[in-house]
């Protein structure tokens, strides 16, 4: 069973159920289909009603919001990790896998779920885990807990536990949005009179680089996500664009015109100096590094039109890879280095599009009008977008095969430039 659901997994849907932005609900339009879903029972653990809040509920909405999996309902049954379950009445109600557990006190306001996950059709234990949290901890707990459900029967790692950061225009103000991958504990950021664009998270998760135009003009901070401290980055003559991180989190590739046209350049963020790495008498702009810091993929117009290229993240020549249209621009580079996503112009309509860099082939991905900001999920397996829908922004996201679709929207407001963190380390 856990071998074939492997190939589930580029099905996932993201995170967003429940998300909330400027305190307005979302409204979620979900096409497509998931496939066969994984039936999970996930009996209360034992001791649970001792926690402030269920573990079991916030683990339940995870595996559910994913569409991967359907929780079997069991009732109030309880299932301790001390004890081997009852195979045959679970299997009689559909269950393939089945998570035992208990809540432990190890101290005032401190616990520590004590886990066991089964294979309820081979009768046979999948994983264990002990997780320790306390009353604040609670949520990233479960968060970690549907983490080690889903890698154990899909064989991918969870994102449970990552984070989504994302600009939310009501009026004339604008905030950078940070919370969990659901939406739940979203903070701001930053409340700015003017626009907030291209969030990008550090590959730690500790940091988030964007540019801000509170001065008049494009600049680029870094900001401490836990102290809410920030620093410029990029504040040259001229403009001042597009942050992207180094694999290692010691550089960010920026686009700056302090030469007069757009270049690419590399900020090294211990020395504080700027490389200048791109060289031509073209628009060079939104650079991205390979997983592996030895690339930058980029779009420039030196071909006449705006295409996507590729060259040493040190500087160098310059190899075109996008010769299909005449429109290809914003590229992010998949996590494993095989793929892109990028938006194409096609019928005056700009769309999302995978592009597989081995095989070499490409696929429209989305039918709408006015797509942007195109980003791989950490796993790899969705995209996620920002796109317009009625004239006001709505992020969206879209899986690598195209079948998975959702689309979500808050009244009232105006939702862009969505950014998902990193998976944890």
């Amino acid at each position: 069973m856990v071998g074939m659901m492997r190939t589930l997994a580029c099905l996932m849907m993201l995170w967003w159920l429940g998300i909330q932005v400027a305190m307005a609900q979302l409204a979620i339009e979900i096409t497509g289909s998931s496939g066969r879903q994984i039936a999970v029972a996930l009996p209360y653990l034992v001791n649970e009603e001792a926690l402030p809040q269920s573990l079991t509920e916030i683990v339940r909405s995870d595996l559910e919001r994913s569409a991967l999996f359907r929780v079997v309902d069991v009732g109030w049954m309880r299932a301790p990790e001390d004890l081997i379950p009852d195979y045959a009445a679970l299997t009689q109600r559909g269950a393939e896998a089945v998570l035992a557990g208990s809540v432990y006190a190890t101290a005032p306001g401190v616990w520590e779920a004590r886990l066991r996950l089964f294979d309820t059709v081979r009768r046979s234990e999948l994983t264990n885990r002990v997780v320790q949290f306390n009353a604040g901890q609670l949520r990233a707990a479960a968060h970690r807990i549907a983490d080690l459900i889903y890698e154990a029967l899909t064989g991918v790692p969870g994102y449970f536990t990552t984070r989504l950061a994302y600009v939310v225009k009501s009026g004339n103000r604008y905030e950078l949005k940070i919370g969990d991958y659901d939406g739940s504990h979203a903070a701001t950021a930053l409340v700015s009179p003017e626009p907030i664009i291209s969030p990008a998270w550090s590959p730690d998760g500790h940091q988030l680089a964007y540019v801000s135009f509170e001065n008049k003009k494009p600049v680029v901070y870094i900001h401490e996500v836990a102290t809410g401290r920030r620093r410029v980055a990029a504040n040259f003559r001229g403009s001042n664009s597009a942050p992207a991180w180094s694999p290692d989190g010691r550089k960010l590739a920026v686009t700056l015109t302090q030469d007069g046209i757009s270049q690419i350049y590399v900020l090294d963020l211990t020395l504080n100096r700027a490389f200048r790495v791109s060289r031509s008498g073209s628009i060079d702009t939104e650079p991205v590094f390979s997983p592996d810091g030895q690339w930058l993929y980029f779009t420039s117009d030196r071909g006449g039109s705006p295409q996507i290229y590729r060259m040493p993240a040190t500087g160098g020549d310059a190899q075109r890879i996008t010769f299909e249209g005449s429109y290809n621009v914003s590229p992010d580079v998949s996590p494993d280095g095989r793929a892109l996503t990028y938006i194409t112009r096609i019928d005056g309509r700009f769309r999302v599009v995978y592009h597989d860099l081995t095989a070499g082939y490409r696929q429209i991905l989305t039918d709408s009008e006015r797509d942007e900001s195109p980003a791989f999920a950490p796993t790899g397996h969705m995209i996620v977008y920002a796109t317009e829908v009625g004239g006001r922004g709505v992020l969206a996201a879209v899986s690598t095969d195209g079948r998975v679709r959702l689309r979500l929207s808050a009244s009232g407001a105006d939702v862009r430039e969505p950014a998902w963190g990193r998976l944890p380390r």
